[in-house]
């Protein structure tokens, strides 16, 4: 192994409001002091219950992905696992977020965070 991960970046134009959005769909800590980083206007973090930290760091020139736009590639996107993909649209929609695919029958759908970052409800 050559390094261990220590969290997830994501780059947005309000880092403490990402850093919400994704406390409302995950739970966790946002803001949490940590001796790996320091926190401040343009750094956020969310620590999840489950382990993983999530990062927002502030990109006053961001510009959004545009999904499926190949001029504009997702980059990456997370993964989110719910039991009810009806009942989790309703929260991720209220907290925020829009729905970008929600073609029914597949077992996922693809929403936008409100930096515009992509990520999806997976039904597990």
């Amino acid at each position: 192994m050559i390094a261990e991960l220590q969290c997830v970046v994501l780059d947005c134009p309000e880092p403490r409001v990402l850093a919400d959005f994704y406390r409302s769909l995950l739970g966790g800590d946002v803001d949490r002091p940590d001796r790996r980083w320091s926190l401040d206007a343009d750094w956020s973090t969310l620590h999840t219950p489950t382990g993983p930290v999530l990062a927002f760091q502030r990109a006053t020139d961001h510009v959004p992905p545009n999904w499926p736009d190949p001029s504009r590639p997702q980059q990456f996107h997370l993964d989110l696992g719910v039991p009810d993909l009806d009942r989790a649209q309703e929260e991720v929609l209220a907290a925020g977020g829009t729905l970008l695919d929600g073609s029914d029958g597949r077992g996922w759908r693809v929403y936008a965070d409100p930096a515009g970052h992509p990520f999806c409800l997976v039904r597990h």
